[in-house]
C-alpha cells in the first residue's frame, strides 16, 4: 500500500464517514485498516467509510459501471462490509461535486444494493432514491433492559428491525445490539431502530446500526422507519395512490422520506465535506498499512 494517502471527513445529519478516494481502486483497505481509520481516539473516526472507486475498476460493481461511473465501496466501523448507507450516499454525491467529478443536478452512483439515482440541490440538500423497501413476512420482537416490543422487519437493501416505544430513552445506550427474537432472523445482523411520535407524519428515532453502534443518524433506518410508519398510520401509497412523506428526526438533524405508489422511495438531507487532509506515514506503518 502507498505510504500518501489522501482523506477527507464529511457528514449526513452527523452521521459522519471518512472518505478516501481510490478512483483504480489501487488500495488495500482490510477490515482492520478500516477500523484503525474509523477510531475515534486513535484513528480520524467515523460511523463508516467511504471508499471512492470507479465502477468499472473494482470486479463487484463492473456489471453496473455502464449505468454509474462511481462505485460506493462503503465500510462499517468496525471494517465489515455494508449493502448500503443512504447518509453514505449523500455524502458520497458530495465528495464527487467537490473533486469536480459532477456538478449540481441528476447523478448515478452504484452501491452494493443496486444503483442509486441522486440529486445534488443547488440549495445543498441532496436527495436520493432508496429504491423500494421489501416488508418479509413474520414476527419480530426487540428487547432493552427487560422490556419487549414488537418489531416491524423492513428491508432497505440492508435489514432493519423497526420499533415503535413510548420515549427514545427506553433504548437504552445502545452499546451492544439489542436482542432480537426470533433467533435467526438475521443472520448477518440487524439494524434497530427504536421510534416515537412527534406529530402528524412526523417522528423521532434513535439507531443501532450493525457494525458501528449508536450513531447520529441512519438514512436507510430513516427509510425503514418512514415505511413503518406509513403502514401502521394506513398511508401506504400502494394502497391510497399517494406519496406518503414523512418527517425524520434523528439525534443529528432531520431527515424528508416520501414513498411514492409505484413503491420508490426518495430520501432528502444535507450533505458536508467538513475536512480534508493526508494521512500521516507515521501513523500509517505503525497500523501496519
Amino acid at each position: 500500500m502507498s505510504t500518501r494517502i489522501a482523506f477527507l471527513k464529511g457528514h449526513g445529519t452527523q452521521n459522519d464517514f471518512v472518505i478516501v478516494p481510490d478512483p483504480e481502486n489501487a488500495l488495500d483497505l482490510p477490515a482492520a485498516a478500516v477500523a484503525a481509520l474509523c477510531d475515534r481516539r486513535a484513528g480520524i473516526g467515523g460511523d463508516g467509510l467511504l471508499h471512492v472507486v470507479r465502477s468499472a475498476a473494482h470486479p463487484e460493481a463492473r456489471e453496473m459501471a455502464a449505468e454509474a461511473e462511481w462505485f460506493m465501496d462503503y465500510r462499517n466501523s468496525d471494517g465489515s462490509v455494508a449493502e448500503m448507507c443512504g447518509n453514505g450516499v449523500r455524502v458520497f454525491a458530495r465528495y464527487l461535486q467537490r473533486a469536480g467529478h459532477v456538478e449540481a443536478g441528476d447523478l448515478a452512483i452504484a452501491t452494493r444494493g443496486g444503483v442509486k439515482r441522486v440529486h445534488l440541490d443547488k440549495d445543498g440538500d441532496v436527495t436520493v432514491g432508496m429504491g423500494r423497501a421489501r416488508l418479509p413476512e413474520g414476527e419480530v420482537t426487540v428487547s432493552v433492559d427487560g422490556r419487549t416490543w414488537p418489531a416491524r422487519n423492513v428491508d432497505m437493501g440492508n435489514p432493519h428491525a423497526v420499533a415503535f416505544v413510548d420515549d427514545l430513552a427506553h433504548a437504552g445506550e445502545l452499546l451492544a445490539p439489542p436482542p432480537v427474537a426470533p433467533a435467526g432472523t438475521y443472520p448477518d445482523g440487524v439494524n434497530v431502530e427504536f421510534v416515537v411520535d412527534r406529530g402528524p407524519r412526523h417522528v423521532a428515532m434513535r439507531v443501532h446500526e450493525r457494525g458501528s453502534g449508536e450513531t447520529r443518524s441512519c438514512g436507510t433506518g430513516a427509510c425503514a422507519v418512514a415505511v413503518a410508519a406509513a403502514r401502521r398510520d394506513g398511508a401506504d401509497p400502494e394502497v391510497t395512490g399517494e406519496a406518503s412523506t414523512y418527517t425524520v428526526d434523528v439525534p443529528g438533524g432531520r431527515l424528508m422520506i416520501t414513498e411514492y405508489p409505484g413503491g420508490e422511495i426518495e430520501m432528502t438531507g444535507p450533505a458536508v465535506i467538513v475536512a480534508e487532509g493526508e494521512i500521516d506515514e507515521e501513523w500509517l506503518r505503525a497500523a501496519g498499512l
